[in-house]
């Protein structure tokens, strides 16, 4: 389990196709205090920690990872937001967090507000009923909260995010490209709620 917190952003330094894809990433954690086996979260994908070195660790990723993750995001020299598992005891500060993509959003657009920048994203139809105003959503494993949503008459829908300085400069969201492809992973709660109605809707 993870919360959505941030805590340190890593580099791909290589990237190599095995039978499945390693990664080596660079970061600033004490790798001392992490164990072979440990998951760490990378831009919202649960990975579990292979090989390591003092500032790096390795991860392998399966083709289904790989085909469910936002494109391009595990080329070398790419960023990675960064944050180790949730211990008993520490602080929630973000929202309850699985690891587990759910989707791929996309930018629609990005505009200053205030001292903030606002985040318009798209996300797959398949999203639209588990995303509402004042819901928590992550994107590229950064916990959010969702502040506006718009259907589309495609079935996708837009979700608007407000982002403050200072998240900004702690995560990966501090360069904003056109068209940039994000992790979506929507609230546990909705998850289950969303499952729970689809049963449902199949025994009446």
């Amino acid at each position: 389990m993870f919360t959505g917190i941030i805590t340190d952003i890593g580099t791909i330094r290589s990237h190599q196709q095995r039978g499945d894809l390693r990664l080596v990433i660079g970061c600033g954690y004490a790798m001392d205090g992490v164990a072979i086996g440990a998951s760490i979260a990378c831009s919202g994908a649960c990975l579990t920690v292979v090989e390591k070195g003092a500032d790096w660790f390795a991860v392998d990723l399966s083709a289904e990872t790989v085909a469910r993750t936002a494109p391009g995001l595990w080329n070398e020299g790419g960023r990675l937001n960064l944050e180790r598992a949730l211990k008993v005891g520490d602080e929630l500060g973000g929202h309850i967090v699985t690891g587990h993509v759910d989707g791929i959003g996309h930018l629609v657009s990005a505009r200053h507000e205030g001292d903030s920048t606002r985040l318009v994203i798209r996300a797959p139809a398949a999203l639209a009923p588990a995303l509402a105003a004042k819901g928590s959503i992550t994107l590229d494993g950064i916990s959010l909260t969702v502040n506006s949503v718009e259907d589309q008459p495609d079935g996708a829908v837009h979700f608007g995010l407000n982002i403050i300085p200072h998240t900004a400069a702690a995560t990966t969201l501090d360069t904003l490209e056109e068209g940039r492809a994000f992790n979506l992973e929507i609230d546990v709660l909705a998850r289950y709620l969303d499952r729970m109605q689809s049963l449902r809707s199949r025994t009446m």
